[in-house]
């Protein structure tokens, strides 16, 4: 029983790790969006929050998890 629940933890790892960097990968694209624009945009600027929130609690959750990113 021990062994599958470390095989568990190391799936959900990797699965959270992958969705880290997803939503790194949207946070830098909302970022590069908002400096090609020549005018200030809400809705942009918005965006760019929303996926900075969402990077930054995963960022935390990661460390309370004990997840290493590599």
């Amino acid at each position: 029983m021990f062994f599958q629940k470390e095989k568990l933890r190391k799936e959900f790892d990797l699965q959270f790790v992958n969705l880290m960097k997803q939503t790194k990968e949207e946070w830098q694209q909302a970022q590069s969006l908002e400096e090609y624009l020549n005018d200030y945009d809400l809705e942009v600027e918005a965006k760019r929050k929303i996926a900075e929130s969402i990077h930054f609690y995963l960022y935390k959750e990661a460390k309370i998890r004990n997840v290493i990113l590599k």
